[in-house]
């Protein structure tokens, strides 16, 4: 053998190849490196009134050396009560990771909670992201959760290749875009506030950015949806505070809901701008040609029809103050009858503070000129948390956490609390934040809810948190991730019965609408 060998290679030199590429050609070439596949299901909800969804990635990763991949069929499956809700399955092919709608490979209705999705893939060397996304029908319910799952892929010769699924959550939540951008024509929908009232309706209010997506001054007027089951659906879209022609230098926004109780009245609140009057615009004063206004509208028909807009700006602020105006979101009633919005003002030197407005007699008149707690502050919320304390929950400019001060005497003196600016993180953003009556356990308790983006440094993670102790502290087991994506930030809270809450909150330039069981945020 070694002489055979010996002469191979001598007749090789002869020929011009040396010994050492005689022995490299002998060797057998390594192996292709292994074809894997990974699931990611991002803590997005389900939203109907979207066409698109993005529920579920598969990362395909075909080393070097492999053949193409030609993969013909995604088997699948779908927890039963989510079939009748799903108008169709969308799968999408991308080259880079972020979802996208350019690359249709196909569209499927399932008809059963297992399917198998006929596909034709073919891929080479290299890194490749299948996305599924999910279209609801118009009447789907929204109380159901939907869990799409793709546990491999088969290819032309029926070879299995195995989706590693990881630690994923594929569970998704379920609510409805109750805006969406190009709605009636408009921009950008921007600015939540929700309330229920006594009849059960559930009341959204928010900005209509007919043009673009800037804030005040511009074409802004505010507008109202209304859900008569709970949020499933909503009626048509009305304008309830418009302050007319010129309508782009004579806009409002920032709207902020109450319902009262006692005499069943919804008051919303809002920034009216004539001219250049938002908040880079005010010189001061009064006059709705120097300062913005704080405008109210009310219904006292469970949000059907609504009074004209009139000012209160006289009533409520200090003539040195360069502007006054609402916090948007919801106001509250309190225990004793008296209605209270979240407000703020901006001082000659342009310091803002957090403060409040109320009334004593049902909105017939209104008190203000309180001075705030905390310097360097804008949008607040606010609450009663015992009888005749209110909580003042606020964005600080100072960036990283939300600063919260109480008062006993409405705004005559305030305390700083102890989880000021240390327990709420907070990207500099508006958040909400209510007291409701909600079964904990068994038993109804009073429990405060907050939402915002929980990060201090992007408007991500919106996020619902619960406090148990009233606000004395806010423990990480009760709280709940409702949608990872980045967005605008703002959200709206409001109780639905005893068993849940519903959150308004931003997109980008879109409103969504999630009702969320009480037992998923207090574990």
């Amino acid at each position: 053998m070694k002489k055979i060998t010996f002469n191979l290679c001598l007749c090789l030199l002869i020929l011009g190849v040396s010994s050492f590429q005689c022995s490299k050609k002998s060797e057998a070439a390594p192996p292709p490196g292994e074809i894997k596949a990974f699931a990611y299901a991002p803590n997005t909800p389900v939203l109907k009134g979207l066409s698109a969804n993005p529920v579920l990635r598969i990362a395909i990763s075909v080393p070097s050396g492999n053949s193409e991949q030609r993969f013909r069929k995604l088997p699948c499956s779908l927890n039963p009560a989510a079939v009748p809700n799903i108008q169709k399955i969308d799968v999408y092919l991308t080259g880079a990771e972020p979802f996208s709608t350019g690359n249709l490979l196909v569209s499927f209705v399932p008809t059963t909670s297992a399917f198998d999705i006929p596909i034709t893939l073919n891929i080479n060397s290299g890194v490749q992201f299948i996305w599924f996304s999910i279209t609801l029908k118009n009447d789907a319910v929204i109380d159901e959760k939907l869990e799409l799952r793709c546990n491999k892929l088969i290819d032309e010769a029926a070879k299995e290749l195995v989706v590693d699924a990881g630690t994923n959550v594929f569970s998704k939540r379920t609510g409805v875009a109750i805006r969406k951008a190009g709605d009636d024509g408009v921009n950008t929908y921007r600015i939540p506030g929700i309330v229920q009232t006594d009849r059960g309706t559930l009341l959204s209010v928010y900005d209509i950015r007919y043009n673009n997506s800037a804030d005040l001054p511009g074409n802004i007027d505010v507008g109202l949806s209304r859900s008569t089951d709970n949020g499933k659906t909503w009626e048509p879209m009305k304008i309830i505070m418009d302050m007319g022609a010129p309508h782009d230098n004579n806009g409002i926004g920032d709207p902020s809901i109450l319902f009262d109780p006692v005499t069943k009245k919804i008051w919303v609140a809002a920034l009216w701008s004539k001219g250049n009057r938002s908040i880079g615009g005010s010189i001061g004063g009064i006059s709705p040609d120097s300062t913005g206004q704080f405008v109210l509208v009310s219904s006292a028909d469970d949000g059907l029809t609504w009074s004209a807009p009139y000012t209160i700006t006289p009533q409520i602020k200090e003539p040195g103050w360069k502007i006054f105006f609402n916090g948007p979101g919801n106001g509250i009633a309190m225990q004793d009858g008296k209605l209270v919005f979240a407000a703020q003002y901006w001082t000659s030197s342009n310091v803002p503070y957090s403060t409040i407005i109320y009334s004593d007699n049902q909105g017939a008149t209104w008190k203000g000129k309180i001075l705030g707690p905390k310097s360097n502050t804008t949008e607040s919320q606010v609450v009663e948390t015992t009888p005749g304390i209110l909580m003042l929950n606020m964005r600080d400019n100072r960036g990283g956490f939300r600063s919260v001060a109480t008062t006993s005497n409405m705004g005559a003196s305030w305390t700083e609390h102890s989880t000021s600016y240390n327990s709420l993180p907070d990207p500099v953003c508006m958040g909400s934040l209510i007291k409701a009556k909600v079964n904990v356990n068994g038993t109804l308790k009073d429990v405060l809810f907050f939402s915002n983006p929980n990060s201090s440094s992007g408007r991500v993670n919106i996020t619902i948190k619960a406090s148990l102790d009233l606000g004395q502290t806010w423990l990480s087991a009760n709280q709940l991730l409702i949608d990872e994506r980045q967005c605008y930030g703002y959200s709206s809270l409001t109780k639905i019965d005893d068993n849940s809450i519903g959150i308004l909150y931003e997109g980008t330039k879109d409103l969504y609408f999630v009702k969320v069981p009480v037992n998923e945020i207090i574990k």
